[in-house]
C-alpha cells in the first residue's frame, strides 16, 4: 500500500468545499492513480475513529490562462469527495464554518 501522503494530497479550499462541510462532506486533492478504496484507506489510516460512508472522485481538467501575451495553463488535478458518518469530522478542516 502506498504512503498515504502521497495519495492525500491537500485540501480543496473553496466556498462549495466549506459549504459542504455542514453535511459531512471533506474535498482533498488526491493523486492521479488513486482510487476510490486506497482514498477511503487513506482517510481511515490518517484519522482513525473516522468513518468513510462514500468516496466520489472527479477530474478537473486543465483550464487555459492568459497575462498579457504570455500564454500558459493552470494545471489541472484529480479531487474527491469524502462523505463521513454524521458527526465526525476530520482534523485539518477544525473551525473552518
Amino acid at each position: 500500500m502506498p504512503d498515504i501522503h502521497n495519495v492525500i494530497l491537500a485540501p480543496v479550499q473553496s466556498e462549495q468545499s466549506y459549504a459542504g462541510l455542514a453535511y459531512d462532506r471533506y474535498v482533498f486533492k488526491v493523486a492521479p492513480d488513486a482510487t476510490k478504496e486506497l482514498i477511503r484507506e487513506a482517510i481511515k489510516l490518517a484519522n482513525p475513529g473516522v468513518t468513510v460512508l462514500s468516496v466520489n472522485t472527479s477530474t478537473v481538467k486543465a483550464k487555459p490562462k492568459r497575462r498579457g501575451a504570455f500564454l500558459g495553463t493552470r494545471s489541472g488535478y484529480k479531487r474527491a469527495v469524502v462523505k463521513l458518518k454524521a458527526g465526525d469530522t476530520i482534523q485539518i478542516f477544525e473551525g473552518v464554518h
